[in-house]
């Protein structure tokens, strides 16, 4: 299905660094909305973010992907700037540019990718948001830190990066969430399917476990490729226009 859409490059501040990003507009007046939020070392040129936002535009759903800050065109210095409270301020200043803006709407949905799942979940109460996607969500830090270091994926920055600038622990959170899609991996080998498990287990009702036969931390298959989109574009079709979190 082609749809007429427009991309519009959108800026915000969070604590001081210019955030950057693109915003994907059907054309309906004031659509919700869906919030992309990349993970630890990619950016919001990720394949999962642009077709995703393809998908939602179809279903006239605006889609917002933006670069973190250290990441893609948003400014500062990966080593620098990079923390799990900086994402999160990162994500809370996108929401709220977001909903500034009088050409999209006021329901808010989430699309998190690993690092950026963790980040949603952790603040999706607080943004009242409506609809949750996560692929390959990690729950705890230190078992993703352990895999990263065992996969050499550290990116050449020292373990004591990750430790410090990287420990969170989103356990808590995760009774507090409902509107919730889970994608996972069963071969992922960085971050275990277990963490789906564990959400899936913990949220509110309705959510949903897809769980995908051998795949991996990238989602590399096609066919899963085509399964995700597929299936988060009509979840979130579905549910954001449910209650949001409280």
């Amino acid at each position: 299905m082609k749809t007429n859409s427009i991309c519009k490059k959108i800026s915000s501040k969070s604590n001081g660094f210019l955030i950057k990003g693109t915003l994907h507009l059907p054309k309906s007046k004031r659509p919700p909305i869906v919030i992309g939020v990349h993970g630890l070392f990619s950016d919001s040129n990720s394949p999962k973010q642009i077709e995703l936002a393809k998908k939602c535009n179809e279903l006239n759903i605006a889609f917002f992907r933006f670069d973190h800050r250290g990441c893609g065109e948003s400014e500062g210095v990966f080593r620098d700037v990079t923390s799990f409270a900086a994402r999160q301020s990162d994500l809370i200043s996108a929401v709220k540019t977001i909903l500034s803006r009088n050409d999209t709407g006021n329901r808010i949905g989430l699309f998190g990718s690993s690092l950026g799942g963790a980040v949603c979940i952790s603040i999706a109460k607080t943004l009242k948001v409506a609809a949750l996607v996560t692929f390959a969500a990690p729950v705890r830090s230190e078992p993703l830190i352990e895999a990263l270091d065992k996969s050499n994926y550290l990116n050449n920055l020292p373990l004591l990066f990750y430790k410090t600038n990287l420990n969170f622990d989103i356990s808590d959170k995760l009774s507090d969430i409902h509107n919730i899609l889970i994608f996972h991996g069963n071969s992922d080998k960085i971050v275990s399917v277990s963490n789906a498990e564990e959400i899936y287990s913990k949220a509110g009702n309705p959510k949903k476990l897809i769980i995908q036969s051998q795949g991996d931390h990238r989602m590399s298959d096609k066919e899963h490729q085509t399964q995700f989109l597929n299936e988060s574009a009509l979840w979130f079709k579905k549910q954001i226009n449910l209650p949001s979190f409280r």
